[in-house]
C-alpha cells in the first residue's frame, strides 16, 4: 500500500527543487543572444510573438535541458564542489535526474518543430552539443578547450542563428553568421571565468578545465585575450560592412573592459564574479549594438 500511494502522489521531488536544477540564471545568455539574432534580421512589431516563442525555446527549454543534462551527470564533481545541489543531496533522487534531461529534450525539439525546420534543426545540434558536453563517452567537459567551445556555441552561436533565422524565415545571411561567429569565441572566454569556482572539484575528477590546466591566472589571461579579440574583431567588421559609428560603440566598451580585466587579473579567482557583473555586460551590450547595425544596414 505505502509503494502504491507513492506511485499515485507523483515524483518524490517539488517543482521548485525541479526549477533550481534547471538553474534560471543561465538562462538570460541564450535568450538575449537568440534576442539579438532576431533584432539583427529585422525584428518589427508584427515579429513578436514568434520571437517571444524563441526566447522561450532558448532559456526555459534548451538552456535548461542542457542544464539538467550537466547537473546529472555532474553528480559526482558536485558531491565535492556543491553537496547541497539537487542530486548529489538526494532531493532529486534514483534516477530522477537522467529522466528529467530525456523529457526535456524532447519536449524542446517538440516546440522547436513548431518555428520552423531551420529553428528545428539549430535546437536539435544545440542539444547534441549539450549531451555531447556532459555524457560519456565524449563527455567534451573534460577538455576546457573543446567543452567551453561547446557551450559558447550552442549558447551564443547557435542562439542567435536560431533568433535571426525566426525573423527571416530561413537561414541569415553572411553578416549575421559572422557575428553568430565571433561572439561564440568571446563567449569561450566568459565560459572559461565561470570555471574558477570549481577548480578543486575538476582536478580531483580528472576534467582539464583551463583553470585546472593552466591555473587560474593562465586561464585569466587566455579568457581576456579570447573576450577581447573576438571584439576587435567585430569592430573591424562594422567598420567595413559601413557602420562607423556603431563600430566606435562596441571598441568604447571593449575600452572599458580592457580597464576592468587589468583589475581582475589581480585577482582572478576572487573577481571572476565581479567580472561577469562589469565587463561581460558590456559584452553582451556591445552584442546588441552589434546586431542594430546589421539590421539599420
Amino acid at each position: 500500500m505505502r509503494s502504491l500511494s507513492a506511485s499515485v502522489s507523483g515524483p518524490p521531488f517539488s517543482p521548485a527543487t525541479v526549477i533550481e536544477l534547471a538553474k534560471p540564471v543561465t538562462w538570460f545568455a541564450p535568450m538575449w543572444a537568440f534576442m539579438c539574432g532576431s533584432v539583427s534580421a529585422g525584428l518589427s512589431r508584427g515579429d513578436a510573438p514568434m520571437a517571444f516563442a524563441g526566447v522561450v525555446l532558448a532559456g526555459p527549454l534548451l538552456c535548461a535541458t542542457s542544464q539538467i543534462v550537466n547537473e546529472w551527470y555532474d553528480r559526482d564533481v558536485d558531491a565535492i564542489n556543491q553537496p547541497e545541489r539537487p542530486i548529489p543531496s538526494g532531493r532529486i533522487p534514483g534516477r530522477w535526474g537522467l529522466a528529467l534531461a530525456v523529457v526535456a529534450s524532447v519536449v524542446s525539439l517538440a516546440f522547436a518543430a513548431l518555428l520552423g525546420p531551420v529553428v528545428l534543426w539549430g535546437a536539435l545540434a544545440g542539444l547534441v552539443l549539450a549531451w555531447a558536453y556532459s555524457a560519456p563517452p565524449l563527455r567534451l567537459k573534460r577538455n576546457g578547450w573543446y567543452g567551453n567551445a561547446a557551450v559558447a556555441i550552442s549558447y551564443e552561436g547557435l542562439a542567435w542563428f536560431t533568433g535571426a533565422a525566426v525573423i527571416a524565415g530561413g537561414v541569415p545571411d553572411g553578416h549575421i553568421l559572422v557575428l553568430a561567429a565571433l561572439y561564440s569565441l568571446g563567449a569561450h572566454g566568459i565560459m572559461t571565468l565561470n570555471d574558477f569556482k570549481s577548480v578543486a572539484g575538476d582536478r580531483a575528477s580528472g576534467i582539464r578545465s583551463l583553470p585546472a590546466r593552466y591555473g587560474v591566472q593562465g586561464a585569466a589571461r587566455i579568457a581576456c585575450a579570447l573576450m577581447a579579440g573576438a571584439q576587435v574583431a567585430v569592430c573591424i567588421a562594422l567598420f567595413v560592412w559601413g557602420a562607423p559609428m556603431h563600430a566606435a560603440i562596441v571598441a568604447a566598451m571593449l575600452v572599458v573592459q580592457v580597464g576592468l580585466m587589468r583589475r581582475l587579473m589581480k585577482d582572478c579567482a576572487g573577481r571572476a564574479a565581479w567580472y561577469n557583473a562589469t565587463g561581460t555586460s558590456l559584452y553582451v551590450l556591445g552584442m546588441l549594438v552589434s546586431a542594430l547595425a546589421v539590421s539599420a544596414g
